[in-house]
């Protein structure tokens, strides 16, 4: 079989620019049938190529392991998708009102269609303005903008704010109908324990996330609602003046310069004390889901803790930058004989600031290119995983230039070159 080749950086290295790449053997590359994926390791198609890649760093100390004194907790870098650390983190717990994050999805997701804009007003009815707990203090009748309501579900936790809200967007103007499409929506973004019996996180024996649920749900708000997102950082929301008190968001990192934006707090006697945090810095992201304190008091100090243990901890690497050639790999009845393989933005994993890390990396392609291939055209991907982290980053790789596909002659080299080549491996000896 044939061998892949590495490279090995002292601590003090950075990633080698292409300048500085070796000359590698013509590596293996294969197809499987069908379904089945070719993978090319990165020792080369042709000429200077990155190897597979083997970045050690030094120092030598245990895991890294944040430890909550809650039931279950998960930490996430949002670029990458790696979980940083976790804790019961599928087991299915009473959200509280950060189950409200999945009627506030689906709320942005009817502004982005046109379903309702923030200008609409929608009518309280007598069950919003019944519920208790956090609230508005909406009164039945009254009709509230929905730009309000999403503030005031986001700022002020109003349960009330949510019933109304699921009662507009329910097929059946109900709640318990907006559950059921709750549920529906949730499994197709990618929830998988998780199941909703209404819109505010009430409880109810069937009420259930797992942490898991609410950091995937994070994610999508952030991803895909950016304009939306900017109402978790706001700390105050005066909603007609009606309960000053009542004013401020319940979100404790937010005003502790910690870079944290988002996102929800959640609090019953059955759940204990929950958050669902994000914070940034430049383009670092980390998103975080606590569940079970005992107090609101140590809620705010794990938060702290969690983002401060992110941002110290983890260091950015940067592989690639935007446009940089990862592999070369054949093209199949091309008027060249190979295209070269580019992340079409920069690729880049965490690691671990203090303990001995090293990074694999390999391009996989689906299929054969055949030509004619078209620059900017997705090839195949680029995994990274890192020892010491349980996940794998991947990246898409493009064609960084065109190939146009051969003449009638440039047909009959390539046919006769493939079968060269099929007489050379079976004459010579292969490694075993």
């Amino acid at each position: 079989m044939p061998k892949s080749t590495n490279i090995a950086l002292h601590p003090e290295q950075s990633l080698p620019e292409r300048s500085d790449l070796l000359d590698f053997p013509c590596p293996s590359y294969s197809v499987e049938p069908s379904s089945r994926r070719a993978i090319g390791k990165m020792s080369g198609f042709s000429g200077r190529v990155l190897a597979t890649l083997s970045v050690i760093l030094a120092t030598t100390l245990p895991a890294l392991a944040f430890q909550t004194s809650g039931q279950s907790m998960i930490i996430v870098d949002y670029l990458s998708g790696a979980v940083l650390a976790e804790q019961n983190a599928d087991e299915r717990l009473p959200p509280a009102s950060m189950s409200k994050l999945m009627t506030l999805y689906m709320a942005f997701e009817a502004l982005e269609q046109g379903r309702l804009t923030l200008d609409t007003k929608l009518p309280v009815s007598e069950h919003a303005a019944s519920y208790k707990g956090s609230s508005m203090f909406l009164v039945r009748g009254e009709r509230i903008t929905v730009e309000d309501l999403l503030r005031g579900v986001i700022v002020l936790s109003g349960n009330d704010a949510s019933a109304v809200l699921a009662e507009a967007l329910s097929p059946d103007g109900t709640e318990e109908g907006f559950a059921e499409l709750m549920n529906r929506r949730g499994v197709e973004i990618g929830l998988t324990n998780s199941n909703f019996t209404n819109a505010n996180g009430w409880p109810h024996p069937d009420h259930w996330m797992s942490v898991r649920d609410l950091a995937v749900l994070t994610a999508a708000i952030i991803r895909n609602f950016p304009d939306y997102y900017l109402y978790f950082a706001e700390e105050e929301f005066r909603f007609d003046e009606r309960v000053p008190e009542n004013r401020y968001n319940r979100n404790p990192l937010l005003k502790l310069d910690l870079g944290a934006d988002g996102l929800k707090t959640g609090y019953t006697q059955a759940a204990g004390y929950g958050l669902v945090g994000s914070a940034v810095k430049g383009n670092r992201r980390v998103i975080f889901v606590i569940s079970g304190l005992k107090s609101r008091t140590r809620r705010t100090e794990e938060g702290e803790q969690i983002v401060n243990w992110y941002f110290i901890q983890f260091t950015e690497k940067t592989l690639y930058q935007a446009g940089d050639t990862v592999v070369h790999t054949p093209v199949w009845m091309g008027e060249e004989a190979t295209v070269a393989a580019a992340v079409p933005e920069n690729a880049y994993v965490l690691i671990p600031s203090s303990m001995d890390t090293k990074i694999e990396a390999n391009a996989v392609f689906d299929s054969h290119v055949e030509a004619p291939v078209v620059e900017g055209q997705e090839l195949g991907h680029f995994v990274v995983s890192v020892s010491g982290l349980n996940y794998t980053a991947t990246f898409p790789l493009v064609a960084a230039n065109s190939v146009d596909r051969a003449g009638y002659l440039g047909t009959w080299i390539v046919a006769a070159r493939s079968l060269f080549g099929r007489l050379i491996a079976e004459v010579l000896p292969g490694d075993t």
